[in-house]
């Protein structure tokens, strides 16, 4: 237990230990949240004196474990109650985590992928045939991922021959994305069992869509400009060591996999999530429903020899369940459009107006019962420029 006040039975526990980057008005540099407070790891570590956390997360999975249990012994042994320097997260401000190398977005869920199947293509069958041999994904722009609590602006494009402004069906993506730390040579692959060795941790993303620009220009070549304008991450990098607790067994997949996607450590986790529109909850999605798991996205987006670099993020594509309640997307909750939310205010939403904010938390269960906390990801929508 930690003598830290409050940290008992909060999201933000011992059992978790995030790592963020925060100033308290002065220069950024790492922490970690333990309860209501963040603890300066400048002063443990010249590695966490960097604004970003590349550094530590180039280290290695050795060094990770040894960072964790050093802070672990800090923050439970009252000896060294003096030595520390903890603020409270109320007076910091915090940063984007880390720099983003590549950013890659996989299409993991079967019953997103189903239900804008339908939508889209009504005439055909709701999954594509190679969908359930592979995990679709595309490439993203690393250069526009952005922190938790920056505004979003609605962006603008084509939405037909000769219909170009801004879009009309602003749309987002409650995900779950994965932080690579220890890269890989490029030419060689990671495979499914190599997953913890690469992957240093979990943040929540918001892939900000526009499906007025992406029903245009999606085919043949797939998202582009759609998603490219915003994607928005959480403040806090969850370590997978905090969640092993919260690792499900490998599940049935029909037709099976070839065998690159196959392996023993090819667990998915058990992450509640929950889509909060002007703070009004709308959906619950759970991560566990997802068909394809982490690792196998790993294994996919390497298996041709592309390499991994400190600071790759990939993420899981839309997180939606089997009924509207669980569905990750303003796209399937008003069922393509269809059919408007109607909020506490007596407001309706099919697509985001200028002025909401959308936020998503998510939390996992750890050890004796706790549930680890991934903090949140939100953003308000701007008018178009």
């Amino acid at each position: 237990m930690s003598w830290v006040p409050g940290a008992a039975g909060s999201p933000f526990g011992i059992d978790n230990l995030p790592y963020g980057i925060f100033d308290h008005g002065d220069q950024p540099r790492g922490g970690v949240a333990i309860g209501e407070y963040v603890l300066d790891l400048a002063p443990i570590a010249d590695v966490f004196e960097a604004p970003t956390l590349n550094p530590f997360l180039a280290q290695g999975r050795a060094a990770w474990r040894e960072v964790r249990a050093r802070i672990t012994e800090l923050l439970t042994d009252e000896a060294h109650r003096d030595q520390l320097t903890l603020f409270p997260q109320n007076e910091v401000t915090m940063h984007q985590p880390f720099d983003v190398a590549d950013y890659v977005d996989f299409y993991a869920s079967e019953h997103h992928a189903s239900n804008l199947g339908r939508f889209l293509r009504p005439n055909e069958p709701p999954l594509l045939p190679n969908w359930k041999h592979l995990p679709v994904g595309y490439h993203g722009r690393a250069g526009t991922i952005v922190a938790s609590g920056t505004p979003v602006v609605r962006p603008q494009g084509q939405r037909k021959a000769d219909d170009y402004g801004p879009s009309q069906r602003l749309d987002i993506e409650v995900e779950v994305g994965f932080v690579v730390g220890t890269p890989s040579q490029q030419g060689s692959r990671a495979t499914v069992d190599s997953f913890e060795d690469h992957v240093f941790g979990i943040v929540l993303v918001n892939d900000w869509s526009a499906r007025d620009l992406q029903a245009w220009e999606g085919r043949p070549l797939g998202p582009f400009l759609a998603k490219s304008f915003a994607t928005s991450i959480s403040s806090w990098v969850v370590p997978l060591d905090a969640l092993q607790d919260a690792k499900l067994p490998k599940h049935t997949q029909d037709p099976e996999p070839l065998p690159y996607l196959q392996g023993e450590n090819n667990a998915s986790y058990e992450i509640d999530l929950e889509l909060k529109l002007n703070g009004t909850p709308v959906s619950r999605p759970r991560f566990r429903d997802l068909y394809w798991t982490p690792a196998q996205m790993l294994a996919h987006l390497t298996v041709n020899g592309a390499s991994l670099r400190t600071g790759d993020l990939f993420a899981s594509g839309t997180v939606s369940g089997p009924t509207r309640e669980e569905c990750g997307s303003f796209y399937e909750l008003s069922l393509g459009g269809t059919d408007p939310l109607t909020l506490p205010d007596g407001s309706e939403r099919t697509f985001l107006h200028d002025g909401d904010e959308v936020t998503i938390t998510a939390t996992a269960p750890g050890p004796n019962g706790v549930r680890i906390g991934f903090g949140e990801v939100s953003g308000t929508i701007q008018p178009a420029q």
